[in-house]
């Protein structure tokens, strides 16, 4: 049985392409010191950007950390890459928290998602083409 406390799961909405993904991949160091409360930090910081969407996280059993970023334009997605708290982060994250990692940015031109009636929240079915 898990000790963590359960948390409401649902993936980003499908948005009316074209927009933007950031895909962030990293194999963690051993020594995280520091990072949970930069990570939230660059949670909350992230959301200010004009033209966030939103983001989705995942962690494989292995400990390979998945972080997708949607933004509305390439704009948004430039704002976010040159923010200077953001790039302290980074370099910190080279020097410290990472043995490696892989960014890889792409313009969504289709986009479509699906959630069962009744279940949540704004439960209707959601598509976009």
């Amino acid at each position: 049985m898990s000790d963590q406390s359960e948390v409401a799961v649902a993936p980003v909405e499908a948005f009316e392409p074209p927009y933007y993904v950031a895909v962030f991949t990293a194999v963690p160091t051993d020594d995280r010191s520091g990072y949970g409360e930069t990570n939230a930090r660059m949670e909350d910081l992230v959301k200010e950007v004009p033209g966030y969407l939103g983001a989705d996280h995942a962690q494989t059993p292995g400990g390979l950390s998945i972080t997708v970023g949607y933004f509305r334009d390439a704009d948004a997605l430039t704002q976010w890459r040159s923010n200077a708290e953001h790039r302290a982060a980074q370099e910190r994250g080279r020097a410290e928290w990472y043995r490696s990692y892989t960014l890889h940015v792409a313009k969504v031109e289709r986009s479509h998602g699906y959630k069962r009636a009744g279940v949540g929240p704004g439960s209707a079915v959601t598509t976009s083409a």
